[in-house]
């Protein structure tokens, strides 16, 4: 059996009308959350960890050899 092709107003059809996603429990709201927040406050803190090493880099500039 050959396949039928969609045609140009079958797929915009289809990218109007997606499904929507079916309903997340609770565990998997709270480890998304979980998630979500692990990676913001990692973020932070290697923002921090630069920041302090960006400043030590100056300092041992300024300093005189």
């Amino acid at each position: 059996m050959s396949e039928r092709r969609p045609t140009a107003a079958v797929l915009e059809a289809h990218k109007a009308f997606k499904p929507a996603p079916a309903p997340t429990n609770d565990y998997a709201k709270a480890q998304s959350a979980f998630n979500q927040n692990r990676e913001r406050l990692r973020a932070e803190r290697l923002a921090r960890e630069a920041a302090v090493a960006d400043s030590k880099q100056i300092d041992s500039k300024q300093k005189p050899a």
